[in-house]
């Protein structure tokens, strides 16, 4: 690529001109502003050093040295010291013709290495999926396969926190208020009707908590000393001591909720190569803390606690298992990484987890390496900000969580009432528009959520995201569905772009611009995998898309009289409409053939 030739030659420049070695984390090369003339810009501030001399007379030696020995540069110009280059029309065609019939472009091969493991989605068992584990998934399995297409061999697998205080929550309200109702009685799916009572837990559980305080207990102590919450606390005790009747409820409860978030991980288009459950982990993660209670790392308290002090590392004291013998969070990831490294011997284990679990993963880390565990260096915790709604955070137990499913349902019919509104697609049979609005809609969905930058806490509007115009998933997919009628028609003229494609012909501005940002795309791919980021697609992609419409409104295409230039328009037409594809599909966003 240009960027690499480029490096190359500076360093040689460098090294002519001034008779010294350049270090090559010097030469920066970058794409040069927009509104500047040129295409890669070198900033040349850390060679005066070694020129001797002011930045612009140093920004003309290497200029003309690059216009005088490299080929792909035919031009330069110098703001200040900042050495615009510009690159020949030989070279962007040149690359067009070795990649237009790529079908690999911007593909890795696959290396043949130790797997990254990355874990996503994590749901509890005690409601469905919601707004915010939507952006797990769709973070998640979205890295995966950006890592994939870089190369990298990777493992999806998720964890399913299907024990502990929370899902006896459920369980106890379930045996209370019940009467013995399952999904098919009340017609529901059931991680709904769990996470139901899990809301209604809570509910009852304040009632109590109001009337312990205003008999005169203090609201901390009030809080652990309802009888809901004693109730579900000793349930989880017969849980881990093997009761019988408890493990049946919660087999047969469970069960509903894996049956229900199937349904919505299939409609997402979610996938997991090894599911893991944190009752098969916490096991593990018990002798783990007994390892280091053993060998002096962790210590016990009066009350029969086990803690790991971290005081060393400007932290505080961790408990790791309770004074009643219960095992914590930190104690069943204890186990599931230490059976992940078991079953995969990962080069890096990836959590996606969001930002408010920062300390639990560097805990997490911290204690792995006190008991030996050299490995737990390769844990990375992919954080990112909560999603909101415009009015405001979401709280499970008090449920006013939007529902991963009831989104769905609403980005569906946005989708059905704004395409109707605009008359799209009245041509379309019934079955058709059906798949098309569902398209639609899973599109803009994940569109909207994968642009914002991980890091960033966003707000999700849903009808914001359809919207056929501006930066949505439905103008891209609406741009590849016009390429794809250009290449219909052309297939019905018998346009033949393999036997017809030369470079004898200036390219126009807006044909470049698609050209450079076609070129692009293996560099944007490569900075999404290290920056383990799906926004640099997606803002990528729509900038392709964008670029491309303003080529289709101002050059003609099929009615081109000049063969050549019809032919490469084509051409550069079906190249746009893969490599679009290509992006979306790493957001997990299909693009459809006709709208």
């Amino acid at each position: 690529m240009i960027e690499q030739i480029l490096t190359i030659n500076l360093l040689k420049a460098v090294d002519k001109l001034y008779g010294q070695e350049l270090h090559v984390n010097l030469a920066q090369v970058q794409k040069t502003r927009p509104e500047f003339t040129g295409d890669f810009t070198i900033v040349v501030f850390p060679f005066l050093r070694i020129s001797k001399k002011g930045p612009e007379q140093t920004a003309e030696d290497i200029g003309s040295y690059l216009v005088n020995e490299v080929p792909e540069v035919t031009d330069y110009n110098i703001i200040k010291g900042f050495l615009n280059i510009v690159i020949s029309n030989d070279y962007w065609m040149k690359f067009f013709h070795q990649n237009v019939n790529n079908h690999n472009f911007g593909r890795k091969t696959k290396k043949d290495s130790d797997p990254t493991v990355i874990e996503y989605s994590s749901p509890n068992t005690n409601k469905p999926l919601h707004l915010g584990h939507i952006r797990n998934n769709l973070l998640g399995w979205s890295v995966a396969e950006i890592l994939k297409n870089n190369g990298q061999n990777v493992k999806k697998v998720n964890l399913i926190n299907d024990r502990g205080i929370h899902i006896c929550k459920s369980m106890v309200a379930w045996q209370k208020w019940g009467e013995d109702i399952t999904p098919d009685i009340a017609n529901k799916k059931g991680d709904k009707l769990v996470g139901d009572f899990y809301v209604l837990f809570d509910k009852r559980n304040k009632e109590e908590i109001a009337s312990l305080v205003s008999d005169g207990m203090d609201l901390s102590e009030a809080k652990n000393a309802t009888p809901l919450m004693l109730e579900a606390k000793q349930m989880l005790k017969d849980w881990e001591d093997g009761k019988e009747e408890v493990k049946q409820l919660w087999q047969n409860m469970n069960q509903w909720v894996y049956n229900g978030m199937d349904i919505t991980y299939n409609r997402m288009g979610i996938d997991f190569d090894n599911i893991y459950y944190e009752s098969e982990t916490y096991l593990l993660g018990k002798k783990l803390v007994e390892e280091g209670l053993n060998s002096g790392m962790f210590f016990k308290k009066n009350d029969g606690s086990i803690w790991c002090d971290l005081s060393e590392e400007g932290l505080d004291e961790k408990l790791l298992i309770r004074a009643d013998g219960t095992s914590v969070y930190m104690t069943q990831d204890l186990g599931t990484a230490q059976l992940r490294y078991d079953d995969y011997h990962p080069s890096e284990l990836l959590y996606v987890v969001g930002n408010e679990q920062n300390y639990h993963f560097d805990v997490l880390k911290i204690i792995l390496q006190k008991i030996g565990r050299s490995w737990a260096e390769n844990i990375h915790h992919l954080n990112y900000g909560m999603v909101e709604l415009p009015d405001g955070k979401m709280k499970s137990r008090e449920g006013t969580v939007v529902d991963a499913d009831d989104l769905m349902d609403e980005m569906y019919l946005t989708a059905v009432s704004t395409s109707e509104e605009l008359g799209k697609f009245d041509d379309f049979t019934k079955e058709e528009a059906t798949e098309l609005y569902n398209i639609i809609s899973l599109g803009a969905l994940k569109y909207f959520i994968l642009k914002v930058d991980p890091k960033k806490t966003m707000t999700f509007n849903p009808e914001e995201s359809i919207d056929f115009n501006g930066n949505t998933g439905p103008f891209i997919q609406y741009t590849h569905a016009r390429i794809r009628s250009i290449i219909r028609k052309s297939e019905k003229l018998n346009i033949n772009t393999n036997q017809t494609l030369n470079s004898e012909f200036d390219l126009e501005s807006k044909e470049l611009s698609v050209l450079k940002l076609l070129h692009d795309f293996p560099v944007i791919t490569q900075q999404a995998a290290n920056s383990l980021s799906p926004a640099i697609i997606a803002n990528y992609v729509y900038e392709l898309a964008k670029e491309y419409n303003q080529f289709y409104h101002e050059v003609a295409i099929l009615k081109e009289s000049d063969e050549s230039k019809r032919n490469f328009r084509v051409a550069l037409s079906d190249f746009t409409g893969n490599t679009i594809k290509s992006s979306m599909a790493l957001l997990g966003i299909q693009v459809p053939e006709r709208m």
